[in-house]
């Protein structure tokens, strides 16, 4: 992540993760949540926190994921669904469900096909909010697999072009295994930033880049500022001269790919009623294992020992860094801003929970 947007280390609370886990996961319990959904829910947004993913941990999301339950728009206890399967290829309807609970319910029903016939494609209607893409693109990588994993819901984002939204930031994950080198692990929305990080923008005083946002008519801001009452997102590439047709386009291919295709329908029909995909593919059915991974290997470190450029210190690859990441916050503890910290002692104290969100 950007180094703006992480918290910084003068006032950052450095909590233990499994404290975070454990208060995540008492807190969707108390909201009526079963003990194995919450677990998994807690699990994803443990993970993003880990990897410092903070966009989709439990900084941004945990107060609206509680807001969602009280008010309804998260089902806690969803019946979920087949509607149809085909070989290799499903559907489920999530009956609204969290989908950082549905989400690998999808993706393991991928793997599963995958094992069968060296690839599984499965699309999910009706579904809440995924969490971060790299937790269900990640699930394949321990059974020697591919995976693909990609979101979309609502529309925050303006064509290039246009107006006003009508697309979603529509995110995807990818992840393949390696040998010894830790795994490339992409995990990126298609506008020029990510929705969650204005939030941290926002919470932490720091200006936006030029070519993330646009004004209300959809001009462009391409001036470094603060973040403005009223925004609209742009493409990655933010504008037509720059690329934001190709951020723009793949946002729409995997609209196509997640709510067409799930019958769900397209984002702009559905505000805030989430479409996923999830495909696995057996890396065996295509070439030897071993190959892949030395492959892998070569490849990685060829590029991490590719001199940097002037001003740079390293050069590295999607999926390194949070993995380092998550080495020094499983030791270290997660930073979290004051303002976390105080809101979780908030809540378990309304909750009538126990709260383990403390300083190491």
């Amino acid at each position: 992540m950007l180094q703006q947007f992480h918290v910084p280390d003068d006032i950052a609370v450095r909590v233990p993760h499994q404290g975070l886990f454990n208060t995540v996961k008492a807190i969707f319990l108390k909201l009526r949540m079963p003990d194995q959904d919450a677990t998994q829910a807690a699990k994803v947004l443990t993970f993003a926190d880990l990897r410092g993913i903070e966009t989709h941990g439990v900084s941004n999301l945990m107060k609206v994921y509680v807001e969602w339950l009280n008010d309804g728009r998260i089902n806690p206890t969803p019946k979920w669904k087949i509607t149809s399967e085909y070989g290799a290829i499903a559907n489920i309807s999530g009956d609204g469900g969290l989908g950082l609970v549905l989400g690998p319910i999808g993706m393991q029903m991928a793997i599963d096909k995958a094992e069968k016939h060296g690839i599984g494609s499965v699309t999910m209607s009706n579904a809440g909010h995924l969490g971060p893409c790299a937790y269900t693109a990640m699930m394949p990588i321990d059974h020697d697999m591919i995976g693909l994993s990609m979101t979309t819901g609502g529309v925050g984002m303006v064509p290039t072009f246009g107006s006003k939204p009508m697309v979603g930031i529509n995110p995807l994950g990818f992840a393949a295994p390696a040998g010894n080198e830790p795994p490339f692990v992409f995990d990126a929305a298609m506008s020029g930033v990510a929705g969650n990080k204005v939030e941290l923008a926002k919470r932490l005083g720091v200006d936006l880049s030029p070519g993330w946002i646009a004004q209300p008519d959809g001009t462009p801001i391409m001036e470094k500022g603060p973040v403005p009452e009223e925004y609209s997102f742009l493409p990655l590439g933010g504008t037509r001269e720059l690329g934001s047709h190709k951020g723009y386009s793949l946002a729409l291919m995997i609209d196509i790919l997640t709510g067409v295709l799930s019958g769900n329908g397209p984002g702009f029909q559905n505000n805030m009623v989430f479409s996923h995909y999830f495909c696995a593919i057996k890396i065996e059915a295509f070439t030897r294992l071993q190959q892949f991974k030395r492959d892998m290997d070569e490849y990685m470190r060829a590029l991490v020992n590719t001199p940097p450029a002037p001003g740079f210190k390293k050069v590295v690859y999607a999926g390194l860094p949070e993995h380092e990441t998550e080495i020094d916050r499983r030791t270290n503890g997660i930073p979290l801003h004051p303002e976390v910290v105080d809101w979780f002692a908030d809540i378990a104290s309304e909750l009538t929970i126990e709260n383990s969100v403390h300083s190491l």
